[in-house]
């Protein structure tokens, strides 16, 4: 057994996200596991850059309302409780509502591939 320390919370990258996000790591696997955890917090109108992962993504929601996308389907609204899967290369977003903080938990096998920023018009449905 081993107890680790708690880790300071990390600034989103901008390079990731827009807006202000902060993330709260949890757990990563040790080999031979690829488990990665994590509790990530959006404030109002911040999300991810369209992105994938290798062996899929399960969020859990845990306070807030948010928004998911997935490349070629319609926003859906998230809220606590709910869970999200993406399947492995899947492209994808997620975030906050415009009015409303959002955390969740982020369950992944495999590192991301990020791409473009979701712009205004696509985070708002237009």
């Amino acid at each position: 057994m081993e107890i680790q320390a708690k880790q300071a919370t990390a600034k989103g990258s901008a390079d990731w996200f827009t807006g202000d996000v902060y993330i709260d790591a949890i757990a990563r696997g040790q080999e031979p596991s690829r488990l990665n955890v994590a509790a990530v917090h959006f404030t109002p109108g911040a999300r991810t850059a369209w992105h994938s992962h290798q062996g899929g993504q399960t969020l859990f929601v845990t306070e807030g309302k948010g928004l998911v996308q997935s490349r070629g389907s319609a926003i859906v609204p998230i809220s606590p409780g709910d869970v999200i899967y993406t399947p492995h290369g899947e492209e994808h977003w997620h975030g906050a509502a415009p009015d409303h903080l959002m955390t969740h938990l982020t369950m992944t096998e495999g590192d991301p591939s990020w791409g473009e920023h979701v712009s205004d018009e696509e985070y708002h449905g237009r």
